[in-house]
């Protein structure tokens, strides 16, 4: 998006920036490089051979179904686990004691001492770090202020995970690690705590994250890597994932709005719930082929291909215990 101002040299300093900001990033190494990864529980192998690497100021989101190995992964690249096999890189050198000093976390599922107020909470864990972040900042960043005399045990979701993630800032991490930030929150809250990292990301800190939400991994990540069986079996944005796996487009019409025999459309379909579903490959031409054949589209929704086709068409559409 680009806003108009009415002095053209800040309008050009604002694009200037921008461009500065991706060619930067573009030409970065890598703030943190996972190659060959493998972890074994006994005789299961939870990550089989995993490798990314993330460029500083990009928001990575690891996607996969359940047992496809993305919390084991996320642990050993936060130092929490040791790999069986593999390597990690931290800014190009393998991690030191300092690495989990520098580096943020917001864990799916943490508890939090329910007798202490948000203020007290934030300020116990801002003592244990040697330069941490200025509270104010941090409150404001996270829209903590009207909340800082509550009780921990009297936040609601969104609020709570609003608290975890300004506690995995509170030590002015580079890198943060969010496992399912938004799981269990209402659409009003997901979207709250969506901008709130989109603010932090423009701040030029890098984010993994882990989710099962594709419309939230479409939103926030710039790269998205999609594993399976403890392998990253697709990576790239989700823009060149969607147009990479699932091209076209499916009309949907009422079966009422055909005249001629079905077997006569020059498309792929097939019948459900007394609707057709057309497979289009270039929109435009399919609206005029149909058109031309009179038939009536006044019923017509159009599905565009998204994130959650290209994990169903990678993945498939089995259900993962």
């Amino acid at each position: 998006m680009i806003h108009w101002y009415k002095d053209k040299d800040v309008l050009f300093s604002s694009v200037r920036s921008k461009y500065f900001i991706i060619h930067h990033r573009e030409n970065m190494d890598p703030i943190l490089e996972v190659s060959h990864l493998r972890k074994l529980y006994r005789q299961t192998e939870a990550v089989a051979d995993v490798s990314f690497s993330v460029k500083e100021g990009v928001c990575l989101g690891l996607l996969g179904p359940n047992g496809a190995g993305k919390t084991t992964t996320m642990e050993m690249a936060e130092d929490i686990i040791q790999p069986n096999e593999g390597e990690i890189l931290y800014q190009g050198h393998p991690r030191t004691n300092s690495f989990r000093e520098e580096i943020g976390i917001q864990f799916q599922h943490t508890s939090l001492l329910n007798f202490l107020s948000v203020e007290e909470t934030l300020q116990t864990f801002h003592k244990l770090f040697r330069e941490p972040e200025d509270l104010n900042l941090l409150i404001q960043r996270c829209e903590l202020g009207s909340l800082l005399k509550r009780r921990n045990d009297k936040l609601s979701g969104g609020q709570l995970q609003r608290l975890m993630l300004a506690l995995a800032l509170i030590n002015k991490p580079r890198l943060v690690f969010l496992d399912e930030p938004s799981t269990g929150l209402d659409p009003q809250s997901r979207r709250n705590l969506w901008e709130i990292v989109l603010r932090i990301k423009e701040e030029g800190k890098t984010i993994i994250l882990t989710t099962h939400s594709m419309e939230e991994a479409e939103y926030l990540c710039d790269e998205v890597a999609i594993m399976d069986q403890g392998r990253v079996i697709a990576w790239d944005s989700p823009k060149q994932l969607i147009q990479t796996y699932c091209q076209g487009a499916a009309f949907i019409l009422p079966e009422s709005a055909f005249r001629l025999d079905l077997d006569r459309l020059p498309f792929s379909w097939k019948q459900k719930d007394g609707q057709i579903i057309l497979e289009i490959t270039q929109i435009h031409e399919g609206l005029n082929t149909l058109l031309n054949l009179d038939v009536d589209l006044s019923g017509m929704s159009v599905h565009t291909p998204n994130l959650e086709d290209v994990f169903i068409h990678l993945t498939g559409k089995q259900l993962r215990d």
